[in-house]
């Protein structure tokens, strides 16, 4: 994959986090011993013991008071058995993903009327882009954070804790701090990305912001140590507040709609998507203001727009570029090959939605593999071991007898027409009779013809017999006649004495075929002839090359005569751009009936095509001419009276002179090759992520479960996958237990991958209902709180997934929406459904005793006016490296690029210190 390479600095700076929070947590852990006595502790939960409790599925381990053998050995198995259950979530969140990736990728199609009257179908989404970012895309990933919170309250009486929140709180300083600061420093030297959806970012980054502010106000200011039922249902309805004001943003409705924008069509989907548009004016986001003009953001008059530039096949003309390129790259591979390259090059380079990318860094972390060269290995397995099925005819236990041809020409002067009566399958070793006969046409017997009828006799062994019949030649000018042979009365010899016929036979063994009447034309040779195309038009393939043009000679083939001809321009431009000028003359032979003439088409490989020029004939001119009948033919004969000798030789010769038919001008009309309009086509589906990440089957993801791919980060348009390093063996080993485990959920394919995202949150809500439990009993044995073991541990561990998802979109994607702007959203939605959700149904819980829900606001409000606070600086940082001198939010000179990340990594750790430092009361808090 593009951009894959450079994954050292991101692994590397998770080793050294990873440490530091070791380091912490062992600080903190001593610290817990000697509290400082400098402070009075206004933190109601600073005094609280790290005994432990009874979780919700997994009991206390007894001995309560272990020895310190005893004591890290517990702290040993904790901890490895939250490390697997991590895994397990991330691999049941990869399904969740990709249930959350097929059920947004969902599209209809709708019919757009032009201005002029005609109507065209385009494909849309049925999700809006930004909609499906902040609901399902951030549901998915923040669903453990959200799910502990949850399960937390529900599963301990209704009564608050310390770990949903705090990890939900952790969690969102890690992505701000840390996932940012590593997606800054991994972008390619010399590159920068931008958020392109400024707006959007705005509002998500504002709430994500202003949601840790209201947790304050609920904890400390409104009802300090209580949440009320209006404060929980409040903070649960600025979900979708938030929602809709990010989808307002988007499509610039209210105020925006006296803004610029502009409709396109999504790369390599042909989707329509509304976007920003670039400007050669206006606010660069940077300080500058220069001069806007305002625009009707009507949405009917943009889409219109878009349709007459023919925005709406940017997908195609992207897929066409692609092939072209890898034709001239490649040209001695097969199109089946350069499809295969194709269809990875697009999926590669396309835009991709924040689940993909999880999805991927979980696979490839698990020994999965990379998905893209998988999916492209497989498609182009599945098209090579799909024969052909040939339908086998069934013996032939009878026999046809039939004309082949069914069609005949021949002079007039031929003397005879030979016509072919052929005998098909069936008992070869019969002896078979079948009558025939002529019946007028245009051509009368006797007159043009000679009246036949016989019987032909087809002996043991024979398979073909020919007929005679008798053509009659005149010197009358005459037009082209017709007559017909008809077959009858088939009978077979069944013995040698007795011929039967078919139907008096137990089973029929001879029968009449098909056509039992041929049709034969008599060409008038009396006349120099008329010339003309087959037709007036004609539709050609631009990939036929060399296309084939027959002009004919009818009603008569006397003598020699020159036919000039040439090719004249339409909408298709010769000179070698549509098709090569042609021009020439035919010479037509005596008793010659057809010419062909060829032109050169240029195959330009366009999608759709629809341009026309035209082939001429010019009059035709006799060769061989008698001096005589040239000049009474002869135009520029002085005025003389002639003789009526000479008048009437001069009207024969009028009747007998080459003349041009009906269609003596063609239209060619070049059309787009059915094949490469098909493979686009095709090319354009198989671009659907959904169908990369999802599944139809259970069998499939039984077999992906079980199967070892390579991590393969190397950047390649064949697709090939390499073999498994050590690494991708040991991972899948480790993980294998989960990866069959979690092949039991339904297939995406099912309802619309419904079914998948259910089950998926069922199972999700029960891992991570172990994984309190764990955590928590990991903190109280080792000697830390609830609340610093979910910043610093659970935090972290719920996040990972997340890290290497952002690294990868940061390196692959052209903006830096997919790595930075999700982060905010799933902040915003971690403590709008999270804590909202919870904090809701505990406080109506606790109302309807006619209780208040406490929750000590202690280490949670400070932590909480920390983050906001490091958030906003974290910021104001990325903003300001949108001015001209570094030119975005991620990447650039590499002196920014250190010096953002060591900042955004040391406010993390400042974060971890002073919440675990005032956890145990060593600073004053709240």
């Amino acid at each position: 994959m593009e951009g894959s390479r450079p994954a050292k600095p991101g692994s590397s700076a998770c080793l050294w986090l990873g440490l530091v929070s070791v380091a912490v947590a062992f600080l903190c852990a001593e610290a817990r011993t000697t509290p400082s006595p400098l402070l009075t502790p206004s933190n109601a939960t600073c005094a609280g013991n790290s005994k432990c409790q009874a979780g919700i599925i997994l009991p206390i381990w007894y001995p309560e008071d272990p020895s310190m053998g005893d004591k890290i050995a517990r702290v040993i198995v904790y901890f490895v058995a939250l490390i697997y259950m991590f895994l397990g979530v991330s691999i049941i969140a990869d399904r969740f993903m990709a249930a959350i990736e097929v059920i947004t990728s969902q599209e209809r199609e709708i019919v757009i009327k032009r201005p002029n009257g005609e109507t065209t179908t385009t494909t849309i989404r049925v999700w809006n882009e930004t909609v499906s970012n902040l609901t399902l895309m951030a549901l998915g990933s923040s669903a453990p954070e959200i799910m502990l919170s949850v399960i937390e309250v529900c599963g301990h009486e209704f009564k608050s804790g310390e770990l949903g929140p705090s990890t939900i709180v952790g969690s969102a300083a890690f992505n701000m701090f840390v996932i940012i600061g590593i997606c800054v420093s991994v972008i390619p030297q010399g590159e920068v990305r931008k958020i392109k959806h400024l707006r959007v970012f705005f509002i998500t980054a504002g709430w994500s912001i202003f949601a840790y502010i209201w947790l304050y106000m609920i904890l400390a200011v409104f009802s300090p140590n209580v949440v009320q039922v209006w404060e929980g249902l409040l903070t649960l309805a600025f979900f979708p507040i938030c929602v809709l004001l990010a989808w307002v943003a988007d499509r610039r409705l209210l105020f925006y709609k006296f803004m610029h924008k502009k409709y396109r069509s999504d790369k390599h989907r042909g989707v329509i998507i509304e976007t920003e548009t670039e400007r050669s004016k206006g606010i660069e986001m940077d300080g500058k203001m220069v001069n806007s003009h305002f625009m009707d953001g009507g949405a009917a008059s943009n889409l219109i727009g878009l349709i007459e530039n023919k925005e709406v096949d940017e997908s195609r003309r992207d897929m066409i570029r692609i092939l072209k390129d890898l034709k001239q790259k490649h040209p001695e591979k097969e199109l089946d090959q350069l499809v295969e390259m194709a269809n990875y090059y697009a999926l590669s380079h396309q835009q991709k939605s924040r689940a993909f990318y999880r999805i991927q860094a979980t696979r490839m972390m698990t020994g999965a593999g990379n998905i893209l060269k998988k999916h492209v290995a497989e498609q182009a397995k599945k098209s090579t071991s799909v024969q052909e099925v040939h339908v086998e005819e069934p013996e032939e236990y009878v026999s046809r007898i039939a004309f082949e041809p069914a069609v005949y020409q021949c002079l007039e002067n031929c003397g005879a027409a030979i016509l072919t009566i052929t005998r098909k399958g069936g008992d070869i070793n019969k002896t078979v009779y079948v009558d025939y006969k002529t019946e007028d046409g245009s051509a009368n017997a006797g007159a043009d013809y000679e009246f036949t009828e016989g019987t032909v006799v087809f002996k043991p062994g024979e398979m073909i017999k020919e007929i005679s019949i008798g053509i009659i030649d005149d010197d009358i000018f005459e037009e082209d006649e017709h007559f017909f042979v008809r077959l009858s009365n088939l009978r077979v010899l069944e013995t040698e004495d007795e011929v039967l016929s078919p139907n008096s036979l137990p089973y029929p063994k001879a029968m009449l075929g098909f056509p039992t009447v041929a049709t034969v034309t008599i060409l008038d040779d009396d006349h120099s002839g008329i010339f003309t195309f087959e037709s007036n038009s004609v539709h050609v393939s631009e990939s036929i090359c060399i296309m084939e043009v027959k002009v004919l000679r009818t009603s008569g083939a006397r003598g020699t005569v020159i036919v000039p001809y040439r090719t004249v321009e339409g909408l298709a431009k010769g000179g070698g751009e549509d098709f090569e000028d042609t021009y020439g003359e035919l010479e037509f032979k005596n008793d010659e009936t057809c010419k062909l003439i060829h032109v050169k088409i240029i195959d330009d490989e366009e999608y759709e095509k629809n341009k026309n020029f035209f082939l001429e004939l010019a009059e035709p001119r006799m060769v061989d001419m008698s001096l005589q009948k040239a000049l009474l033919l002869a135009d520029d004969v002085p005025d003389r009276k002639m003789t009526s000798d000479e008048e009437e030789a001069k009207r024969i010769a009028e009747m007998g002179k080459p003349v041009l038919g009906e269609h003596s001008k063609l239209e060619v009309i070049i059309e787009e090759s059915y094949e490469f309009k098909s493979t686009v086509d095709k090319l354009i589906k198989k671009t659907n992520l959904a169908l990369v990440v999802g599944t139809n089957s259970w069998r499939d993801q039984f077999m992906e479960a079980i199967t070892v791919s390579a991590e393969d980060e190397d950047e390649e348009d064949t697709g090939e996958e390499r073999l498994p390093s050590c690494f991708d063996y040991v991972m899948h080993f480790l993980t294998v237990f989960w990866k069959v485990l979690f092949a039991c959920v339904p297939p995406t394919d099912y309802l619309n991958g419904w079914a998948c995202f259910i089950v998926s949150i069922i199972i999700i809500g029960l891992l991570t209902a172990v994984i309190g439990d764990l955590a928590s009993h990991f903190g109280c044995t080792i000697g830390l709180k609830d609340s610093v073991t979910a910043v610093v541990f659970v935090a972290i561990g719920t996040s990972v997934p997340d890290t290497f998802a952002s690294k990868v979109a940061a390196v692959q994607d052209t903006y830096a929406d997919a790595s930075i702007g999700n982060v905010t959203g799933s902040n915003a939605v971690n403590v709008f459904l999270g804590i909202g959700m919870a904090w809701s149904v505990a406080a109506i819980y606790w109302h309807m005793k006619g209780k208040p829900f406490v929750v000590e606001a202690g280490s949670l409000a400070f932590s909480v006016t920390l983050f906001t606070i490091f958030a906003f600086l974290a910021i104001s940082v990325l903003l300001y490296r949108r001015r001209a001198h570094i030119g975005g939010e991620l990447g650039g000179p590499r002196g920014h690029r250190l010096a953002t990340s060591a900042f955004l990594f040391s406010l993390w750790f400042l974060y971890i210190l002073f919440s675990s430092l005032e956890a145990y009361c060593h600073i004053e808090g709240f």
